[in-house]
């Protein structure tokens, strides 16, 4: 674990204006007022708010764009984690202990406990406590949910007692209950919404407080964490998420109306936990999501499937029937003109304009559908023929015709891609309540979690039907997990939780089952007969140009597969970390060590 450093430097990088000396005296005995000394910190109520806002900055989480690292999209062939294909080692599959947040949470509890009500006011210490109990139960977890049990440190340490730094691991259950105590606390300790909303939008509220809670322990009462299904986490779990989702009601929170905008409307009422992105100061890039350039998260057919129809009912797919031109074109009338809402908010395919205002002329111009399209120059090998729509356009087409588009900037051009502003919304109140939904599922109360499941597809623009399903007919518990599972896939695809949801419930098999990264091809029927650069798929006109064709691996070399081990759920501590650690830190079980995650 990383050591306590001196924290006042920290402060460098948050203050940008410090006082400097204005005049001069004669002689020495004077204060140096342009030096930044700990008494000066904890005697200023601007330096305190700095040093919490450090916190922030070195722990709220951004952009991430790891479709790859799960069976949502493919960067390109053959990159392909090794522990998605099975291939482990304790040394090649672990998770460092990082205690930077913890330390510096701890730093600032303990001074600020010292702090008197002349310099900062009784309510407003008590939300900055509420704010450093959350980022420190937010870094514990964040390790526990990958090894289970760390050591817990919950002050300042010294480091001039050297033996009393080397902690041996918590159990994974005392630290649970330590995380869910600081988020208790936060809880109390915070306002719903802060009465200046504006300036201080962004700040972990109560409902966000109540909403990781629910997260933790909901993945704490999965299969995971909870392989006997004990319902007593399940209650837990219920009795927290229900909470997160009656009190965010209360303070403003809900769905926002329409799928698509929920990132560009930004502080809508679906916002519960945000990173603010703007330019300058903290801009964002998406140059690697775009077509032509690094082209990561190109959606797989596991996920262009399964988004449902526009009845809630799934999509229909038999590869082997594919080769029958009345099956081929149902299929592609329904892939793109019998979608929800979430389809084209998530995914941008070829055949459209594209969302992003650039332009390659002649061969694109505002107002052309780009066609990153596929033709089979011979049995079984197919090349992008994007260029020969678009002659000069440059860049590399990718592997699939299909990109992410959830959340990219669509203002800025690719010149000025490192502009993007669009917020990173870590948790959203559709979020929490799916998470509601689950353990209401889980916890014997099925109409609750039907409900749950209705109230989200119905924001994705999915018709009610006769019997006022949403084309849902999972009835069962067993049946209303599954689709959980699939809800989640298709509401949260590129939010960086469809790994771990597969991870918690032990779901392996459900990638494994695919064997392979499977694509949809987009290919044209004849070379002499090309959709024009004008025409969109949208069109059945348009469509009768092409034909739909099922790539069986992507990444061309049957070795490339799904693959996970069904026996290693937890990480490997660092082995580094054991011998710096004197070997007082132990090793998994899983791993030939004797520390056991699940006590």
């Amino acid at each position: 674990m990383k050591r306590n450093n001196k924290y006042i430097k920290l402060l460098l990088s948050c203050i940008s204006v410090i006082v400097l000396i204005s005049g001069c005296k004669k002689g020495l005995d004077y204060p140096n007022n342009g030096v930044i000394s700990p008494e000066m910190v904890w005697s200023d109520p601007k330096m305190i708010k700095a040093y919490l806002n450090d916190i922030y900055g070195k722990s709220m989480p951004g952009w991430v764009f790891n479709g790859h690292d799960s069976d949502e999209a493919i960067n390109a062939p053959k990159n392909f984690g090794n522990y998605l294909r099975g291939i482990i080692s304790e040394t090649g599959t672990n998770a460092g202990l990082n205690y930077e947040i913890i330390d510096k949470a701890n730093f600032f509890l303990d001074e600020l406990a010292n702090v008197p009500a002349t310099v900062l006011p009784v309510e407003l210490k008590s939300q900055y406590v509420g704010e450093a109990k959350f980022w420190r139960a937010w870094s514990y977890w964040g390790m526990v949910n990958r090894v289970g049990g760390i050591p817990l440190i919950l002050h300042k340490q010294d480091f001039n007692d050297v033996p009393g730094l080397f902690k041996s691991r918590n159990k994974t259950s005392e630290c649970i209950t330590q995380i869910v105590k600081d988020l208790d606390d936060a809880i109390l300790s915070l306002p719903g919404v802060y009465a200046n909303a504006g300036a201080d939008y962004g700040r972990i509220t109560k409902v966000a407080a109540m909403a990781m809670k629910g997260r933790v322990l909901l993945t704490y009462a999965s299969p995971l964490f909870n392989p006997t299904n004990d319902p007593a986490r399940w209650e837990a779990a219920y009795n927290a998420c229900k909470a997160a989702v009656d009190f965010g009601a209360t303070q403003g929170h809900d769905l926002h109306p329409r799928f698509h905008t929920i990132w560009t409307d930004e502080r809508n009422k679906e916002v519960v936990m945000v990173n603010q992105f703007f330019y300058p100061g903290h801009a964002n890039n998406f140059g690697e999501l775009r077509p032509g350039a690094e082209n990561n998260n190109q959606p797989l057919l596991s996920l262009l499937l399964a988004f449902p129809k526009r009845d809630g009912s799934p999509m229909q797919f038999d590869k082997n029937q594919l080769i029958d031109p009345a099956y081929n074109t149902q299929f592609m009338t329904d892939f793109y003109n019998n979608r929800d809402d979430r389809f084209f908010s998530t995914i941008y395919c070829g055949g459209t304009p594209q969302p992003t205002p650039e332009e390659q002329a002649p061969g694109y111009i505002k107002g052309m559908s780009f066609w990153s399209i596929w033709n089979e120059n011979e049995p079984g090998k197919y090349v992008n023929i994007a260029q020969k729509i678009h002659p000069g356009y440059s860049g590399n087409m990718g592997c699939t015709g299909f990109f992410q588009r959830k959340g990219i900037d669509t203002t800025v051009n690719t010149v000025d891609r490192f502009k993007a502003q669009t917020d990173w919304v870590e948790m959203r109140y559709a979020e929490l309540l799916m998470n509601y939904g689950e353990c209401a599922n889980e916890f014997g109360k099925s109409t609750e979690a039907l409900e749950v499941l209705k109230r989200i597809r119905k924001r994705a623009g999915i018709t009610a039907g006769i019997d006022g399903n949403y084309g849902i007919v999972a009835t069962s518990q067993v049946d209303l997990r599954e689709a959980f599972i699939k809800e989640r896939q298709v509401e949260f695809a590129f939010e960086n939780k469809r790994f771990n949801d597969l991870r918690r419930l032990k779901r392996y098999d459900i990638m494994n089952n695919q064997v392979g990264r499977h694509g949809l091809y987009i290919t044209v029927k004849d070379m002499n007969n090309l959709p024009g650069p004008y025409e969109k798929i949208t069109s059945a006109v348009t469509r009768t140009k092409l034909t739909a064709r099922y790539i069986d691996n992507l990444d061309g070399d049957a070795s490339y597969k799904f693959n996970l081990d069904l026996n290693h759920w937890f990480y490997a501590l660092q082995p580094s970390q054991i011998s710096q650690s004197k070997n007082v830190l132990l090793q998994n079980k899983e791993w030939g060590g004797t520390f056991d995650p699940l006590q």
